[in-house]
């Protein structure tokens, strides 16, 4: 057994740092996508499609993953998400090199795969560990990102340089494959496979065992409607899309507001320190509150930020910090949601409720920032922020009511 924890130690660190990779190469959609479309698309009107893509695609291949993974277990998974990665990365530096929209479009599609595959490594996280200690393994995972998220800065910043244009953005994307090949390796590296270790876990109290005989016997349609489940595929949903409209936006916002295309990349920064810093301290703090009040908390702070955009456009150590509080909001309640789905997942099908529940998350964002691309080039931030923040406000106060029903309402242990 002390093998058998070692090896999920090792493995945690080992996802641990493909989330940097990940997230180094999030921040650079992020960062540039927007002006990427613009470029090769001639439209501003537009620049909110571009996140749209990969959002929508990011949804969809999270569910398709999480079945997969169910399946035939997480590394292969994983390490082909890195791949579909590193090869959008370089269809984007195509299509800006050769000022054609399509190969840009479909590297947006691709990273966006690559994103919604490689975030279910929280799953594989989960699987390893006994329902007690999952919010903490969980955290530790996602923690990896902070480091992606110190590392954009410090090199697409200065690829980009002042202007963000011509053969600056396709190093920059270049740099973007570079990460996911790192990626890649890192994944190849998971030995044994988390849903391996899973498989020895039942008998000290995993019902929701990886491996289990059972997998696939409980439909998805029967699955997302146990008790104690829509809330938290409520949470999901609200929490990516009040948090991704403002993160994808907020660039072609400060942009519009006279910033220079490598000032986005501190604010970007800033906010991903919010989103994955803590969460050494958020696995216990979720394991001390409860998880139906850390979500309920995150969702307010989510609410609250995106409003307090709207007066601090102009002052951007003001929006750092606004994007900031919005990622720390995040981090609450999508830890806690998660563990809460991978608890009350079917035995067998952790990865694919958690998909499922990116599938939600990510298309209401993607929509949310279609939507709000257009709203900012007519209406301006005010639209953007008071937009982003009704949906985590109303999930807030519905899902603060369900501890009137506790049959329906959330684990307040840990």
């Amino acid at each position: 057994m002390d093998q058998l924890r070692a090896a999920a130690q090792r493995n945690v660190l080992v996802l641990a740092a493909g989330m940097a990779a990940l997230y180094a190469m999030v921040e650079l959609v992020f960062g540039v996508a927007t002006i990427t479309f613009e470029e090769t698309g001639g439209s501003k009107s537009l620049a909110g499609l571009a996140p749209a893509i990969f959002l929508i695609c990011a949804a969809f291949a999270a569910l398709a993953a999480g079945q997969a993974m169910d399946r035939s277990g997480r590394r292969p998974v994983l390490t082909l998400g890195f791949a579909a990665g590193a090869g959008g990365c370089l269809l984007a530096a195509l299509g800006t090199a050769s000022d054609f929209l399509v190969p840009a479009i479909l590297g947006f599609a691709l990273t966006g795969a690559a994103t919604g595959t490689v975030l279910l490594s929280r799953a594989a996280a989960a699987d390893m560990f006994p329902p007690e200690r999952r919010p903490r393994a969980i955290a530790h995972v996602l923690f990896g990102a902070v480091f992606g998220a110190l590392l954009g800065p410090l090199v697409f910043g200065p690829l980009l340089g002042d202007d963000g244009g011509g053969s600056a953005l396709d190093l920059a994307w270049l740099g973007g494959a570079g990460f996911m090949a790192v990626g890649f390796g890192l994944a190849l590296r998971l030995k044994p496979d988390p849903r391996e270790i899973a498989q020895a876990l039942p008998a000290e109290g995993n019902p929701n065992d990886a491996g289990s005989e059972a997998t696939g016997s409980v439909p998805l349609r029967v699955a997302i409607v146990a008790p104690g489940v829509p809330p938290a595929l409520l949470a999901v949903l609200a929490c990516w899309a009040g948090m991704v409209t403002v993160m994808s936006l907020v660039g072609a916002a400060l942009i519009d507001h006279g910033r220079e295309h490598g000032a986005v990349f501190p604010v970007l920064a800033a906010h991903f320190v919010g989103m994955f810093a803590f969460f050494a301290v958020v696995g216990p703090v979720i394991e001390r509150i409860g998880r139906r009040r850390a979500i309920t908390a995150g969702l307010a702070i989510i609410a609250a930020s995106c409003v307090a955009l709207v007066p601090v456009i102009e002052q951007i150590h003001l929006v750092a910090l606004v994007l900031f509080a919005i990622g720390l909001g995040w981090s609450l309640s999508f830890v806690a949601a998660t563990a809460e789905l991978s608890d009350r997942a079917p035995a067998g099908q952790s990865a694919t409720l958690i998909g499922f529940s990116d599938l939600l998350g990510s298309g209401s964002a993607a929509a949310l920032v279609a939507a709000g691309g257009f709203a900012l080039d007519a209406l301006g931030i005010a639209a953007v922020g008071i937009g982003a923040a009704a949906l985590p406000l109303l999930a807030a106060v519905w899902i603060s009511g369900t501890a009137l029903r506790p049959a329906a309402g959330f684990a307040e242990t840990s």
